[in-house]
């Protein structure tokens, strides 16, 4: 071998690397942008809860379906306990219209301060069963309420379920609303509720759902109100709830929405891909919030008997004294939610 052969063939080797390095990485870059224009490499969804609770898992499960079925090209990265809003869970539906947030499952609680109609969800016993809710969201109510949110600005795709919010405290059975006299229960960000559980003689405490259970281990608070898979999950009966009163007081759906400029940004084909995935989402969402309470016998109430908690289910006669004292809050918010929509949705109820 030449003594110049011998000097080129380690120059060759080191071109050859460089070269290869520079392909890599002209490759590389070549992968990071090949979204189509104006998408953007991670969209953030917004949830209260995390994948332990059935809310947050729709939302894992949303995320996984868009990327699989868009092969990567809309890459959704949940954010949990509303994070992106500093764990606020009433500035989540502003957050959205203002583009801090691109996707979100959230709750007609959460929303209602913003969209009004929202409360019809809450007003107090007009929903008794899933039956009742399925007949409300799944008609002309559901599509005007869609409708509403479109108008209030932003892109409203399918339904979920919290599911019904049951009622749970530390010190006492209750079975009336004399029960509740006095005991300090924590509420959501909504007047509706503060006006309901002080018409039954409760304290209401307003708090987010980051600072209720640190409250309730404390003992700054006596109890709460909350779907009881969340009881579960959240290992309620660990901070000195012991007490669960199942009096289906109304029910909390979910809604999944996107951005409208987010929504705008992406092909046709790709937000209707965007849009079955929430259908089917919500859907596998809805069954995981029914668990344990739909099937016979409600296996879920008797889990949570077996954690040494009391479980009271009312007669109807007993929860008809509460029906009774939450008359005068229903009367005044349907009339701030809108009588006809109210209505419609009475109707819907009465005719499941």
């Amino acid at each position: 071998m030449s003594f110049q052969s011998f000097l080129f063939k380690p120059l060759t080797r080191r071109l050859m690397g460089v070269l290869a390095l520079g392909l890599g990485l002209s490759l590389g870059a070549q992968a990071q942008t090949a979204l189509p224009p104006g998408y953007k490499a991670e969209y953030k969804l917004s949830t209260v809860v995390g994948t332990a609770f059935p809310w947050g898992k729709g939302g894992d499960i949303w995320a996984n379906m868009v990327r699989e079925r868009t092969q990567g090209r809309i890459n959704i990265k949940l954010y949990p306990g509303v994070s992106l809003v500093g764990g606020d869970q009433t500035r989540e539906f502003t957050a959205i219209r203002q583009g801090v947030i691109d996707l979100a499952i959230g709750s007609s609680i959460n929303w209602s301060p913003q969209v009004k109609e929202l409360n019809l969800f809450s007003l107090p016993f007009l929903i008794s069963d899933y039956a009742s809710l399925d007949a409300i969201t799944s008609g002309e109510v559901g599509k005007e309420m869609f409708a509403i949110l479109d108008r209030s600005g932003v892109v409203p795709l399918a339904w979920g379920e919290n599911g019904f919010r049951e009622l749970t405290n530390s010190k006492r059975e209750v079975r009336t609303p004399a029960d509740l006299k006095g005991l300090k229960i924590r509420v959501v960000g909504s007047p509706l509720f503060i006006d309901m559980f002080t018409a039954l003689g409760a304290n209401p405490v307003q708090m987010s759902w980051a600072d209720a259970q640190p409250a309730l281990s404390s003992g700054a608070i006596d109890g709460q109100e909350n779907p009881v898979s969340i009881f579960t999950a959240a290992k309620l009966h660990t901070v000195g709830q012991k007490n669960v009163t199942m009096w289906g007081y109304m029910i909390d759906p979910l809604v999944f929405v996107a951005n409208k400029e987010i929504w705008n940004s992406w092909t046709p084909q790709d937000r209707e891909i965007v849009r079955q995935a929430a259908v089917d989402a919500g859907k596998q969402e809805i069954g995981l919030a029914r668990a344990g309470l739909v099937e016979a016998g409600r296996p879920l109430l008797k889990e949570i008997e077996g954690l040494g908690v009391k479980v009271t289910q009312l007669t109807t006669a007993e929860r008809a004294q509460f029906v009774a004292a939450t008359r005068g809050v229903a009367a005044k918010w349907k009339t701030q939610i809108g009588a006809p929509l109210v209505d419609k949705a009475e109707k819907a109820v009465a005719a499941k």
